[in-house]
Order: C-alpha cells, then structure tokens, then sequence
C-alpha cells in the first residue's frame, strides 16, 4: 500500500489555470510530479467530489481535492541512482541531451523514476506533453541500452514543429556501431520492412510481407578480426530499426540479447575482451533546424568510456595479430 495517507487541500486562487499534477506538488513538496501523476491515473484524487480525469487537467482555484489511498504499482526505476542529466545545449525552446546508457526515455506503467523525461522536468519545470501524458518534453526516444543524443522540447510549440521534422525525415541521425562480423561492402542500404514479431509481441523483425518501411544506411569505419565499426544513418525511425536491421544481416550489435542475427545464436567474445553490460549502439551525430529560429543546429557527442574501451581492445588486438611472429 502507499505510504502517504489521505488527505484534504484547498487550491489557492493564485494557481488558477494550473495543471493538477503541478498544483498538488506546490501544496505539498513531499508529493513528487510523477507521484500526483500516477496517483490521478489510479482515480484516487478528486476534486469537488468528482474523480479527476488526467494530471493536465487545469484548476480554477478554490477548490477542494481530495487524495485517497491507493494501491501502488510494482515498479522499477528508469535509470541508475543518481542520474544527472548531460546537457549539451539549451535555449528557451529546447534541451540537447548526452543520454548514458542504461537510462529509460520516459516512464511507463513498470518504469518510474529517473528517466529522461522526469529528469528534464526536474531541472527545466514543466514540459509539453504533445507525444502523451507520460512523456513530458519527449519528440523521440532512444532504447534504454542505447547511448547519446536526444532532444527534448521545452514549448509546446518546439514540440509540434520537433516532432513534424521527425516525421517528415527533416532530421539527420548518425549512431556508432559496434557489429559482429565483417561487412562484405564498405557501404550499404538496408531497405527491408519492419514490424511486430510474429511470435513475440514485444521484439520487431524483417517481414517479408506487411510492415513499415525502414531504410537503413551504413558506413564501415574500421575492420577487425571478427567485429566492425559502423558509422549508421537510419532514414526512417521505426522502433528497435538499427539493431533489427544489422541482425538481418547478420552483424548483430555485440551486446544485444534480443537480435543475435540470422541463426539467433549468442556469439562468442574473444578471450580479454572487456566485458559489455549492453548493446554497442551509440546516437552520435543529431543536426536539425532550431523550431523557431530556423537556424542549422548540429551536435556530437563521443563514445562513452565502456564502448570507447572496447574498441580500444580492438584495435590493440588487431596490432597484435599484424606483428610479425619471433623466428
């Protein structure tokens, strides 16, 4: 059950026009957003007597809210303890963010706590919730095990114009990937369709009849014994797209325990090799056009140190290997 009892509160006159889920977090500072959100979804606040619909509902002031016990969803936080946010540039409109690995994008009814979104809110305030109710700022999203950039809208305005230039492929995104195999070309179009596994609901996969379009195009950046270095431009922003479409050809990133390419086999790594707790997928590159200005905007961002480790592994073992044996 929650720990917090039930309890009474006036609104003031002075939030009139405000969010619900705001106004309930200004009466008592105890009560975090993403609390007073969940609790308005579970039906346990209301207001005059009548059950609050949604936490965007707005307040007139001077009204009574109630806010009932309820029982809590299991739920598991959206980042590791601590999580600050990176940011790499902000403006009134906007928030480019070097997201690390292993942080959720935004919450869902299992995932609470430290995630993109909940973290921006934190340090920005209040943010459009264009894409739905629990995913304030958010225009698009990366995988939890995926690191790197991703932009967040601070306007609602930002957020419609973000999330048409998404859609109408107006953004430009590069990912480093760090693959199994060899490519047999040094540059690619992976142009397969995508949709829902057949026989599992939660993974996507190569159709050959059905799915959404999803063009996929590499560059190979460097070859070693048995893995690559890709330089990835997906042109359309289907879910899981990167990984599902380099398992189609059997260079499954190295660390991903749900597309292991063709024969869905986990691979072996090489003795010495540092140990990944993800997959090899990192948004490197994001350019678009400020939503207001117009203005180009570009920004990169490094590996992060666990795959920058790896690859220095690889490199060090493929000067290894060119060394001339002792006679």
């Amino acid at each position: 059950m929650s720990e917090l009892p039930s309890r009474r509160l006036r609104v003031p006159p002075e939030c009139s026009g405000e969010r619900l889920d705001v106004v309930l977090t200004r009466l008592d500072p105890s009560f975090s957003r993403s609390r007073a959100q969940e609790s308005i979804r579970a039906g346990a606040v209301s207001i005059e007597g009548r059950t609050a619909a949604r936490p965007s509902e707005r307040v007139e002031g001077g009204e009574r809210i109630e806010i009932r016990d309820h029982e809590r969803p299991r739920t598991r936080p959206g980042g590791p303890a601590g999580t600050e946010l990176r940011v790499l540039f902000e403006d009134s409109e906007l928030a480019v963010i070097d997201k690390p690995a292993g942080v959720v994008t935004h919450p869902s009814p299992t995932v609470r706590g430290g995630t993109v979104s909940e973290l921006a809110e934190a340090r920005f305030g209040p943010l459009p919730l264009v894409q739905g109710e629990d995913r304030p700022g958010i225009v698009h999203r990366l995988d939890a095990d995926t690191s790197g950039l991703i932009v967040i809208a601070r306007t609602e305005a930002a957020a419609h114009a973000l999330v048409r230039a998404f859609r109408e492929r107006e953004v430009e995104k590069e990912y480093l990937a760090i693959v199994f195999g060899e490519p047999r070309f040094d540059s690619e179009w992976i142009e397969s369709p995508i949709g829902r596994d057949s026989g599992r609901a939660d993974r996507m996969s190569v159709l050959s009849a059905g799915g959404r379009v999803a063009r996929t195009y590499y560059e190979t950046r460097a070859r070693f014994t048995g893995f690559a270095l890709l330089s990835v431009r997906p042109e359309t922003g289907r879910t899981h797209q990167v990984r599902v479409h380099l398992a189609s050809i059997d260079h499954p990133l190295v660390g991903d325990r749900v597309y292991r390419g063709r024969k869905g086999l986990a691979r072996r790594m090489p003795a010495g090799a540092p140990r990944l707790e993800r997959h090899a997928l990192h948004a490197a590159g994001l350019a678009f056009r400020h939503p207001r200005s117009g203005e180009p905007l570009s920004f990169r961002c490094e590996l992060p140190r666990d795959l920058g480790a790896f690859l220095d592994w690889l490199e060090e073992d493929r000067a290894r290997r060119a060394r001339p044996s002792p006679t």
